[in-house]
C-alpha cells in the first residue's frame, strides 16, 4: 500500500487538489439538478396553463363548439398551429364529458382524455402530472365559458417530462467543462512544481534523498577504491579511507591546495591538478602501481572540478599477466586441434603443424619424418633416415635444412636422442650445446650466427611408434625456451602426431587399393584391328573405387568395349570390380549379344550381394549398386550393338565433328534383378569415335550433372589427332584439381575392314557341294598370299560344311576374313551346337571337330537369331602359329580321316 501513495510533496498536494476539484463538480452538478428540477416543474406548468387559457379565451372558439356540428375539422388545424408556435407538446380541446375535438395524433381524436376533468367542469383551472399518450406528461385543463357563464367545453395543453430535463442535460457538459478546465489547471501548477523540486533535489525524493545521506560516509569510506575530488582551484575537497592510504596523505589534506600536500607523488599530483580524462592509466607511487580513472564534475551542470578513482593493481598486473600467458597457450592448443589434421595427407598434417605454431610459438619450425612414413609404412630405421618435410618461419631467408632433405642426425644431436628415447628434449643456449654443433659445424655456426639460440626437439609419437620429430627454434625472444615451454610443446605435438599417424595408414590403405585396383585393370590393351583406343583410369583423392574398363577381341574381328562402375571406395569396391571385369570376360566367351551378357552379369551380381550379406549377418559391405556399358563393334558390318545397366549414355563424335550422346535404353542398375536389358545397334561411318566414361567426368559438388554432360559435349567438339589426345584433352577440361570420385575414359575410334578382305558363298544345300566352295576358298587364299594356310583352312571348311549339311538346317553360308588372322565361319539356321568328343580307334566317325580343334588355333560357336555360326581361327604365317600347312598330328594321319 505504501508503494502506491504519492512520494513527493507535490504528488500530495496535486492529490489533494484533484479531490477538491471532484468535490465541487459534484456539489455544483447536484445544486443545478435539483434548482433544474424545480425550475423545470415551475416553468412547465406555467407555460401550459398559459397556453390554455390563451386558447380557451380565442375569439370563436364559443362559436364553433355552440353550433358547428364537426368542430375537429375547424379547430384540429388551429391547434396544430398554436400548439407550435407555443412550444408544447399537446393542445386538446374536448367537451364536456371529456371527448376530443383535437389532439396531435389523430387517431387519438374521440378518445377520452386522460385526466381529471370534474375541477374545471365547476371552473377551475387543474395542473396535474399523468401518464397520457404521449408518456409522461404535465398538464393544465381550462374550462371554456360561454356568454351565460356556463361551461361548454375544455381545454388541455402540457408539456412531455423529457423534453423539460432536455435543459438541465445540455447545462451539464458546461459544467463538467469548466470543471475539466480547472482540474487541468491544478495538472499544471502541480507539474510545475514538481519539476522544480526534482532540478532541485536531482530527482530524489525526500526518503532517497534521507538515504543518501545516511549511507554516504559508509559507502564512501568501505569501498576498497580510492575517491578523491579535487576543486576547480586545485584545492583537495574529498578523499576516502582508500585514497588516504594509497596516496599516504595527511590527516588535514582535505581543503588544502594538491600541489602543497607532503608525500604525494609528483605525478600523481600533476595528474590530479591537470584536469584531463584518464582512463585506467597507471601512474607508479612509491612501490605501488595505480590505475587512475578521472572524469569533470561538471558534465551535469555542477560545479568545476575532478573525480578520480584510485585503485591498486600491482598484483593484478602480476596475475593479469599469467593469465594472458594461460590465455595464449589455450588459444593455441585450440587452434591446433582445429587446424592440424583436416586432411589425410602425410605432407600437409606437418605443414600444417608448422603453420600453426610459428610466431605464437617459435620462430621456426621444422618437422622431419622418418622416410617410410611419407610412403604410408611403419618407421624402420633410426634417426639416420629422417626427411624434412616441412618448414615455416618468420623469414624465408634461414639457414636452416630446406624441405625436402634427407638428413642423417648423429647420435649426439636432441632429435636423435628424441627420436630413440621417445622424449622431448630442450636446448636453452645453442651456442653451449657442442652435441647438436656436431651436427653440421660449418652450419651450425650460421644458424647461432643468424640469431637463432633456443631449441626445442619433441618426438612426434603415435600408438607407441615415433614417426620423427618436430623442431621449435627462438630468436626473437631473447629469452630462452623454458620448462613451461617444453611441456606446451609437447602436448602440441603429441595432437599432431595422432593426425600423421592416421595419414599415415590412410596413405598405405589407399596405396594398397591403388596397387590392387590397377592390378585388376588391363595394363596393356589386346591387339586387335577394329579400333583404335586409348583409355585413361585417375584414382579419387579420398579413396579408391569401383571405376573399370576394358577391351574384349571377339571372334570375327570383333571387339567388345566395357565400362563400369561399382558403388563406393576402398579396397571391398576394387576386388568386387575385379569379380564383375572377370565375370564379363567369361561370358564374353559365349559370344553373347550385349542385353543378355548384362542380364547374366545382373544374376551374378545379385548372388554376389546376398553371399555376403548371409557370411555378414546383414551387417556386411555387400555392394550397394553396380553400372556397366557393354559395346560389340564388328568392323565387317560397321554395326555397333549397346546396352547399358544404369550407366551415363556414351558419346558418339562422327567423323565430321559433330557430338551426340545416342538415346539407349536405360537399364536398372545391376544387381536389383528382375527387369531386362534392351540393346540398340548403331551403324558407325569409319573414322567414327566412340566415348565411354563413368560418372566421375561429368559429376562433381559444385556442378549439375547436366553441366558436366555440357562441358563434355563441348571438350569432345574440339579437334583431336587421336584418341589419346581426345583423352588428354577431356580430362584437362573436365576433371577437377582434387576429384572426388574414379574417372574411367575410354576412347575408340572406328575401324573398317575393306570388302577386299571378306569372302562370302552361299552353300547349295547338299553334300557335293563342299568340293567347290573349298576350290574357291583354296583360289581365295592365293589370291591373298595365304597359301601356305590352304591345306589346313580347306580341312577345317570341309568338315565344317558337312557338319552343316548333315546336322543343321538350310541355308547354310560360309565366310572367311582376312585380319590379323584367318577366320573360318560357317553359318547355318540350326540352333544345335556341335560338341568335341574324342573317338574310339573302331568308331568310323566323330573326328571332325578334334581335327579342327587341333588344325585352328581357335574355335567356337556362336548364336545369331537365324541361328548359329561355328568359327575357327588360323594364325597368318610368321605370326607364331607355327607351320599350318605341315603340323598335322600324327594321330590325325592314322585315324583314316584324310
Amino acid at each position: 500500500m505504501a508503494e502506491r501513495l504519492p512520494r513527493s510533496v507535490a504528488g500530495q498536494v496535486f492529490v489533494l487538489q484533484v479531490a477538491l476539484v471532484v468535490l465541487l463538480v459534484l456539489g455544483a452538478v447536484l445544486a443545478l439538478l435539483l434548482q433544474s428540477r424545480g425550475d423545470s416543474d415551475r416553468e412547465a406548468r406555467n407555460r401550459s396553463v398559459a397556453v390554455a387559457e390563451t386558447f380557451a379565451h380565442s375569439p370563436g372558439l364559443e362559436d364553433v363548439l355552440e353550433n358547428d356540428p364537426n368542430p375537429t375539422r375547424v379547430l384540429q388545424p388551429l391547434t396544430e398551429e398554436a400548439r407550435k408556435q407555443a412550444g408544447v407538446d399537446f393542445l386538446v380541446v374536448m367537451d364536456t364529458n371529456g371527448i376530443r375535438y383535437t389532439h396531435p395524433q389523430p387517431d387519438r381524436i374521440g378518445g377520452r382524455f386522460v385526466g381529471t376533468i370534474e375541477p374545471s367542469l365547476d371552473g377551475e383551472v387543474t395542473v396535474e402530472s399523468v401518464d397520457g399518450p404521449l408518456g409522461e406528461e404535465v398538464q393544465a385543463i381550462v374550462p371554456v365559458e360561454g356568454s351565460d357563464g356556463r361551461v361548454i367545453g375544455l381545454v388541455s395543453a402540457g408539456l412531455e417530462v423529457r423534453n423539460v430535463t432536455g435543459v438541465v442535460n445540455r447545462q451539464l457538459p458546461v459544467i463538467l467543462a469548466t470543471s475539466a478546465a480547472g482540474l487541468a489547471v491544478a495538472t499544471a501548477g502541480t507539474a510545475l512544481v514538481a519539476r522544480r523540486l526534482r532540478r532541485q533535489t536531482h530527482g530524489l525524493g525526500p526518503t532517497e534523498m534521507t538515504r543518501v545521506y545516511e549511507h554516504h560516509d559508509a559507502v564512501l569510506h568501505a569501498v576498497r577504491e580510492g575517491v578523491v575530488i579535487v576543486g576547480g582551484d586545485g584545492r583537495l575537497l574529498l578523499a576516502n579511507d582508500e585514497a588516504e592510504r594509497l596516496l599516504q596523505l595527511p590527516p588535514d589534506a582535505e581543503g588544502r591546495s594538491i600541489r602543497e600536500l607532503p608525500g604525494l607523488d609528483p605525478g600523481m599530483a600533476e595528474l590530479l591538478c591537470s584536469g584531463r580524462v584518464a582512463t585506467d592509466e597507471v601512474v607508479p607511487a612509491a612501490d605501488r602501481l595505480l590505475a587512475v580513472n578521472q572524469r569533470h564534475t561538471d558534465r551535469h551542470g555542477g560545479p568545476a572540478g575532478t573525480v578520480a578513482t584510485i585503485r591498486d593493481t600491482t598484483e593484478l598486473r602480476s596475475l593479469t599477466g599469467r593469465a594472458e600467458g594461460a590465455r595464449r597457450r589455450l588459444n593455441l592448443l585450440y587452434d591446433a586441434g582445429v587446424g592440424i589434421g583436416t586432411s589425410l595427407d602425410v605432407v600437409r598434417t606437418a605443414e600444417e603443424l608448422a603453420e600453426v605454431t610459428v610466431q605464437r610459438f617459435a620462430d621456426y619450425v621444422t618437422v622431419d619424418l622418418a622416410d617410410p612414413v611419407l610412403r604410408g609404412e611403419e618407421p624402420t630405421g633410426t634417426a639416420a633416415d629422417m626427411r624434412r618435410t616441412a618448414v615455416a618461419g618468420i623469414r624465408d631467408d634461414h639457414p636452416l635444412y630446406p624441405r625436402g632433405k634427407m638428413i642423417g642426425f648423429v647420435p649426439s644431436t636432441p632429435q636423435a636422442r628424441g627420436f630413440g628415447s621417445g622424449r622431448a628434449e630442450l636446448v636453452p643456449h645453442l651456442s653451449e650445446a657442442l652435441g647438436w654443433q656436431a651436427q653440421d659445424p660449418e652450419r651450425a655456426g650460421r644458424i647461432v650466427a643468424y640469431g637463432i639460440h633456443s631449441l626445442i626437439a619433441v618426438p612426434l609419437k603415435a600408438r607407441g611408434v615415433v614417426l620423427g620429430v618436430a623442431n621449435f627454434w627462438r630468436s626473437e625472444k631473447p629469452e630462452p625456451f623454458e620448462e613451461e615451454d617444453l611441456e606446451l610443446a609437447e602436448e602440441l605435438v603429441a595432437r599432431a602426431a595422432v593426425c600423421i599417424d592416421n595419414a599415415r595408414r590412410y596413405t598405405r590403405e589407399h596405396a594398397m587399393a591403388v596397387t590392387l585396383q590397377r592390378s585388376l585393370l588391363p595394363r596393356a590393351l589386346p591387339e586387335q584391328s577394329a579400333l583404335e583406343v586409348a583409355h585413361r583410369y585417375l584414382p579419387a583423392q579420398s579413396g579408391v573405387g569401383g571405376d573399370w574398363f576394358d577391351v574384349i577381341p571377339l571372334p570375327g574381328s570383333r571387339v567388345a568395349l566395357v565400362v563400369g562402375d561399382v558403388v563406393g571406395h576402398g579396397l571391398h569396391a576394387a576386388a568386387t570390380m575385379g569379380r564383375l571385369r572377370t565375370a564379363v570376360h567369361n561370358f564374353s566367351t559365349l559370344d553373347l549379344p550385349p542385353d543378355e551378357l548384362l542380364g547374366r552379369l545382373d544374376d551374378l551380381v545379385g548372388r554376389i550381394d546376398q553371399d555376403e550379406d548371409e557370411d555378414d549377418a546383414g551387417g556386411g559391405a555387400g555392394m550397394t549398386g553396380a553400372t556397366c556399358l557393354y559395346a560389340v563393334y564388328d568392323p565387317v558390318s560397321r554395326r555397333c550393338s549397346m546396352a547399358r545397366a544404369g550407366h551415363p549414355l556414351p558419346a558418339l563424335i562422327h567423323p565430321g565433328g559433330d557430338v551426340e550422346f545416342p538415346d539407349l535404353p536405360a537399364g536398372p542398375p545391376l544387381g536389383l534383378g528382375g527387369i531386362p536389358f534392351e540393346t540398340r545397334e548403331l551403324e558407325l561411318a569409319e573414322g567414327s569415335h566412340i566415348v565411354f566414361y563413368t560418372d566421375g567426368l561429368i559429376e562433381d559438388r559444385t556442378r549439375d550433372i547436366d553441366v558436366g554432360i555440357e562441358l563434355l559435349r563441348t571438350a569432345l567438339g574440339r579437334p583431336a589427332a587421336t584418341p589419346d589426345d581426345r583423352c588428354r584433352l577431356v580430362l584437362d577440361e573436365l576433371l577437377p584439381a582434387h576429384p572426388k570420385d574414379d574417372v574411367a575414359l575410354l576412347v575408340a575410334r572406328t575401324r573398317a575392314l575393306g570388302a577386299d578382305r571378306v569372302a562370302d558363298w552361299d552353300v547349295p544345300f547338299h553334300p557335293e557341294a563342299v568340293g567347290g566352295i573349298r576350290s574357291a576358298a583354296v583360289r581365295k587364299l592365293a589370291e591373298w598370299g595365304l597359301d601356305e594356310l590352304s591345306f589346313a583352312a580347306e580341312l577345317i571348311l570341309s568338315e565344317l560344311i558337312t557338319n552343316a549339311i548333315r546336322y543343321g538346317s538350310a541355308p547354310v553360308r560360309v565366310r572367311l576374313l582376312y585380319d590379323r588372322g584367318l577366320t573360318c565361319e560357317v553359318a547355318d539356321t540350326n540352333s544345335t551346337s556341335p560338341h568335341l568328343r574324342y573317338a574310339a580307334t573302331t568308331d568310323e566317325g566323330g573326328r571332325g571337330l578334334f581335327l579342327v580343334a587341333q588344325l585352328a588355333e581357335r574355335w567356337g560357336t556362336r548364336y545369331t537369331a537365324q541361328g548359329k555360326v561355328i568359327w575357327a581361327e588360323l594364325p597368318l604365317p610368321g605370326a607364331g602359329g607355327g607351320d599350318t600347312g605341315t603340323a598335322l598330328p600324327f594321330d590325325v594321319f592314322n585315324a583314316g580321316i584324310l
